[in-house]
């Protein structure tokens, strides 16, 4: 059985349309600046002493992490601030709250204590809803009664595993919904190194169909750590596993993870192997700018994976200062098509961390949406949003409209909790200032939308989610 799973590198045939790989020691070394190391990026002297001071603060709650593909490749430093990959990778005043800022600054002009100052940032992190849309308390699975680590599995047919050794990524988004899992809390953790816990849940569990791979970045990893996890997915008891997804951000963030990394050939045999072996095999891409796929080493990479029969799909949120712009969008949706890359979701920006200073209005989320949607040809509509993912489930705005002389929002679940939610449409009142679920009310004097109280009734316990209900076998 242990011989079925070992990895053989053939050398890759190299595409007349494609370069030949360059030897591992001939490609970019991968490393990076943290906090710690912040001052020491080059780039950064042209910024005033304030400013520099001012990304230390945040820097100090919110993870900061950068390489120097991004630094040399990706942010245009003739347009700082607004550079939006600066925006995007470069902590910001107004990232935290006016009072928390001069909390946190006082600390460090003081040069207090470093345990005084962790501290703090712990105190000030707690207060950031680190775990939005009941990910610890509604999401976490159990295998014979015991809760399983590094797990999630909140809709039926897919489950999200975050392996321990992918808990990091090759840079930090500022925006991330995911930022608790890096600033060094334990106990806001998702991680597991356990294989055997997570096929042994998945051979339970015949009614999942689709295994995501998340994180942090699970391509951080080493190929032969990956392979761990995913070659026993080809045996005859994972049959029901059709499809593997993950996601990353490698391709935007670090694109010689595929081509001249160490074990980037290792990579892709194994891409090559899931698929020879009957998966379907997703790269779940996380974009928020179509200047991340201008370069060649991107469009390199691109084509790598894709010669391996893996399916790119593209998606990211809608954040304000990076790309809350309908032709951000449409140009964004246009290359990838052009590229080979199927436009998947815009999101809506979730209500964690620095929220406040990347939220939309969910009118003006819609709004740039459906004005991106009409600049693209049908290939390009594949993206579905602007999609909140929200504790009850995946929730679209779909529009605005008038009915029975009440202005509301129209809104539908792409996913749910309880899958008989599922494109059933609902109203809400409009509001032009709300920016996630729970800011709306339900339209037409309604006292609760129809889903409210069995969502209640799963959040308090008095009733099993569905996932965990013997409903699932069904």
């Amino acid at each position: 059985m242990q011989e079925q799973h070992d990895i053989t590198i053939a050398p890759r045939p190299q595409p007349a349309s494609r370069p030949a790989r360059q030897e591992s020691n001939g490609g970019p070394r991968f490393h990076v600046y943290t906090e710690s190391s912040l001052d020491k990026i080059p780039q950064i002297e042209r910024l005033s002493a304030a400013e520099r001071f001012n990304m230390q603060v945040v820097a100090n709650v919110l993870p900061f992490r950068v390489n120097p593909y991004v630094l040399d490749q990706l942010i245009d430093w003739d347009n700082i601030p607004a550079d939006p990959i600066f925006q995007l990778t470069f902590p910001q005043t107004g990232m935290l709250d006016p009072a928390d800022f001069e909390r946190m600054a006082e600390l460090i002009k003081a040069k207090a204590d470093r345990k005084l100052i962790k501290a703090t940032a712990d105190d000030i992190r707690l207060g950031l809803n680190p775990h939005p849309a009941g990910q610890q308390a509604l999401n976490v699975p159990t295998l014979d009664g015991e809760p399983v680590s590094g797990m999630q599995h909140k809709y039926r047919e897919t489950v999200l595993f975050f392996p321990t050794q992918g808990q990091t990524c090759h840079a930090y988004c500022t925006f991330c919904f995911r930022w608790a899992q890096f600033v060094g809390i334990q106990d806001l953790k998702f991680a597991s190194t356990d294989a055997a816990q997570l096929h042994a849940y998945l051979a339970a569990h015949p009614q999942v169909s689709d295994i995501l791979f998340t994180g942090g970045d699970p391509l951080v990893m080493k190929t032969r750590h990956l392979a761990a996890y995913l070659l026993p997915l080809l045996e005859d008891e994972y049959r029901h596993v059709q499809t593997i997804r993950i996601g990353s951000k490698a391709l935007s963030y670090w694109p010689y993870r595929f081509t001249t990394d160490p074990d980037a050939d290792a990579l892709l045999e194994l891409c090559e192997r899931l698929v020879k072996g009957g998966k379907h095999v997703a790269l779940m891409a996380h974009y928020n700018h179509w200047h991340e796929l201008e370069t060649s080493a991107a469009q390199d990479a691109i084509r790598r994976v894709r010669d391996t029969g893996v399916v790119i799909r593209g998606q990211g949120p809608l954040i304000a200062h990076i790309n809350d712009d309908a032709e951000v969008w449409a140009r964004l949706w246009r290359k990838e098509v052009q590229l080979g890359i199927v436009p998947y979701y815009m999101f809506v920006e979730r209500d964690t961390g620095a929220r406040r200073y990347f939220e939309v209005p969910l009118v003006k989320a819609w709004e740039i949406y459906r004005q991106a949607l009409s600049q693209v040809s049908g290939l390009a509509r594949t993206a579905r949003g602007p999609s909140m993912s929200a504790g009850p489930g995946k929730v679209e705005v779909q529009g605005v409209t008038e009915i029975g002389g009440e202005k509301v929002f129209v809104l539908r679940f792409i996913q749910g909790r309880n899958s008989d939610w599922v494109q059933r449409p609902f109203f809400a009142r409009f509001d032009p200032t709300a920016t996630w679920l729970n800011h709306l009310k339900p339209a037409f004097g309604d006292e609760h939308f129809f889903f409210e109280e069995e969502y209640e009734s799963m959040a308090t316990g008095r009733i099993p989610t569905p996932v965990g209900a013997s409903a699932l076998s069904h």
